[in-house]
């Protein structure tokens, strides 16, 4: 196992203090609701990728184990389209 540089966690929780503050700012901002929900679910999986990268380690983990991640939140998006499509659509 090769060893890693130990990363910034204090440089980290600023960019994620930032990117909160950003967060609270934007949704004061009179924009059309899909707009602001979109925004705003784009700034919450930012900081969820760089939790998971940098917090949970998974930066330095091997490969494999990116894809397992990466597949359990395409199954994620899948069923919450399918929830959103069940609210939306009209129904027959």
């Amino acid at each position: 196992m090769t060893e890693h540089k130990h990363p910034n966690y204090m440089g980290i929780f600023w960019i994620l203090l930032s990117v909160t503050v950003v967060e609270v700012g934007y949704s004061t901002l009179k924009v059309p609701r899909p707009i602001l929900i979109l925004g705003l679910v784009s700034l919450a999986g930012f900081k969820a990728l760089l939790v998971a990268l940098y917090f949970m380690h998974l930066k330095f983990e091997r490969k494999s184990l990116g894809v397992i991640v990466a597949s359990t939140l395409i199954l994620g998006a899948i069923l919450v389209s399918v929830g959103i499509g069940e609210h939306v659509l009209p129904r027959p």
